[in-house]
């Protein structure tokens, strides 16, 4: 059956108008693990990639992206949904996981999010804020079709990105370079100059993004969101060159992040929205294989102070399962720390050296058992509060659970118990 799908401005398309069922195999066979033990990547594995500039102004407008009624909508009901999770490429594949049991886990987490626009309609969630690794192993152009473009061909909103280490990370048969420079395939889908038809979409309809840039701000009604790029180290996450430390890496996000904080603080000191930051590497994890990363973290809280603005959530990926910490800045006010890499990629266990849950270390605290299953974040934004749920999707059933809950007051800084919240 054909459905009415949306029609941004230029053009813009987002779902097919007539999407055929999930697919069990890949049309394009995924041998990317291979690249691994190639010559460029071997011989530069510890090594960071520079991260290409983006272009000015650095912040986009969600307006420019979808009719003005979904927009007219969202105002008038006062508030905004939307999703976010991280580490959706479907390529785990070994002994133990067949490559349709792969696609199934990541399908199942996509087609719940299209399931909730469509029942949302125009105040549903308005768009998908992707926290890297959508390409897995390396981001590939040929890798988009099974990976990116068929999971999403019934999402029919925009779907933002910042890359993860899987989406920049290059290999090469030689030592001295690349086969393909880091970015290139992230950047045709998401950073395009123009909207248009993807060569990688394989006859999908969604466009490229026009993103200016691997990292960026959205501006959408009742909130901001900075993406910021942590580059291709299984770990850790790094932002800048930390003084000197990784000289291929400008200081080029710090900048930005320092002058996004200060454009953003009227409204926010106003009461007009939320400002979020988003990025793959987690700054707090308990995760076994991907840590904390206490480099981009200072980074951030450098720049948080020289503005005078600290974020009202901080969301990443990379740790393939969901974690909420609570960190407290200046004593005052109570900052969810969410990791949510648990779109469709692989379900790994947390360190079980962990620290229990609810006891407050230094300035942070876990606040619930780590979840290893694979769901998504649906974040609400209003002038008041932010709501951020976590939701389990079962892959043999479609069933969803939502899992966890905890909303922020914007005023006072203060968490609301998920024990005291109404669940839907």
């Amino acid at each position: 059956m054909l459905v009415k799908r949306l029609i941004g401005p230029s053009g813009r398309l987002y779902a097919d108008p007539k999407p055929g069922p999930d697919e069990t195999t890949f049309r394009q066979p995924n041998n990317s693990a291979d690249y691994y033990n190639s010559p460029y990547y071997l011989a530069h594995k510890s090594q960071v990639q520079a991260v290409p500039p983006a272009r000015h102004p650095r912040y986009i407008n969600y307006e420019d992206f979808v009719p003005s009624e979904v927009t007219k909508a969202i105002t008038n009901a006062g508030k905004i949904a939307f999703h976010a999770v991280g580490d959706t490429g479907a390529a785990k594949v070994n002994r133990t996981q067949s490559v349709a049991t792969a696609l199934a886990h990541q399908a199942a987490v996509a087609d719940a999010m299209a399931k909730e626009i469509e029942a949302g309609g125009l105040t549903g969630p308005a768009f998908f804020f992707h926290l890297g690794d959508c390409i897995y192993n390396f981001g590939e152009a040929q890798y988009y079709y099974d990976q990116f473009y068929e999971p999403y061909r019934e999402y029919d909103r925009p779907i933002f990105a910042v890359p993860g280490n899987h989406d920049g990370s290059v290999f090469g048969s030689s030592l001295s370079a690349p086969q393909v420079p880091s970015l290139t395939a992230f950047l045709r889908n998401f950073c395009a100059d123009v909207p248009g038809p993807s060569p990688d979409a394989g006859g999908i309809m969604r466009s490229v993004m026009t993103q200016p840039g691997v990292y960026f701000t959205l501006d959408a009604p009742f909130v901001s969101i900075i993406g910021l790029y942590t580059n291709v180290l299984e770990g850790p996450g790094v932002l800048s060159s930390q003084n000197g430390h990784f000289p291929t890496v400008s200081d080029d996000q710090i900048y930005f992040l320092t002058e996004e904080l200060q454009r953003l603080k009227p409204e926010r000191s106003a009461g007009k929205r939320a400002v979020l930051l988003a990025f793959h590497h987690p700054p707090l994890s308990a995760d076994a294989l991907h840590g904390g990363s206490t480099g981009a973290l200072d980074d951030i809280d450098k720049c948080c102070k020289e503005a005078g603005l600290w974020p009202d959530a901080i969301l990443s990926g990379h740790a393939h399962l969901y974690q909420r910490f609570t960190r407290w800045v200046d004593r005052k006010r109570a900052t969810p720390y969410i990791v949510a890499g648990s779109g469709g990629f692989a379900a790994t266990k947390p360190n079980s050296k962990y620290p229990a849950p609810g006891k407050k270390v230094g300035d942070h605290t876990l606040e619930l058992v780590p979840i290893v299953e694979f769901g998504y974040l649906t974040l609400t934004a209003t002038a008041n509060d932010l709501t951020i749920a976590f939701k389990t999707v079962d892959p043999q059933k479609g069933t969803v659970t939502q899992q966890d809950v905890v909303t922020l007051d914007l005023k006072k800084g203060t968490i609301t118990p998920p024990s005291k919240l109404k669940r839907p």
